[in-house]
């Protein structure tokens, strides 16, 4: 049962964010990653170096809904799965693997995240998770990307989760509106 202050996506409070994609060789972003003195765990590093991670030549904008998974209406938790899937039917998309390294761009003023002893197996305090198509059924390949802020220092990282794992109530997710619209080139 949810708690008595919060419902349901679109009727929760939620936050939204307009974020350009694309337009950067992977080398390029990477490089701009580095630049911007954002860290990169082993599993994002992994990610990136993948052949399956690709960038796009066009920019594009993507409009963004970050949630609680008790917001999707799962004040117990639920699996990646049982997310996706109700995200899907609340109207909402996942994202494209690249849209975690320009939003790490992007988002440069995340809330410091608890930088104490982590439980195992389970999101840190204060990461958001960006919902994206999984690249391989590989237990032992990162799922995707999320974004961490520790001691001042902003992190893009990369996690594992297998089919069984099951998400906190209070973990949040990334998740795309209405698809992805090409930037202009303002003549």
């Amino acid at each position: 049962m949810l708690n008595s202050n919060e419902k349901i996506y679109p009727e929760c409070s939620f936050k939204s964010r307009t974020v350009e994609v694309g337009g950067l060789t992977k080398w390029e972003l990477i490089e701009k990653l580095k630049k911007t003195s954002i860290l990169i765990n082993e599993f994002g590093e992994r990610l990136l170096a993948d052949d399956k991670f690709t960038t796009s030549e066009t920019k594009y904008i993507l409009q963004t809904v970050e949630l609680t998974v008790e917001n999707l209406g799962f004040p117990d938790g639920a699996t990646t799965d049982q997310i996706f899937y109700r995200a899907k039917e609340l109207g909402l998309e996942l994202c494209p693997i690249e849209l975690g390294p320009y939003l790490r761009l992007d988002y440069l003023d995340q809330p410091e995240g608890s930088s104490g002893k982590l439980p195992k197996h389970q999101a840190p305090s204060g990461s958001i998770t960006i919902a994206s198509e999984i690249l391989t059924e590989d237990d032992d390949f990162p799922k995707g990307f999320y974004l961490r802020r520790i001691n001042g220092v902003l992190w893009l990282r990369g996690y594992l989760a297998d089919h069984l794992h099951v998400w906190n109530p209070e973990d949040h997710f990334i998740f795309c509106q209405n698809g992805r619209s090409e930037k202009s080139s303002g003549i």
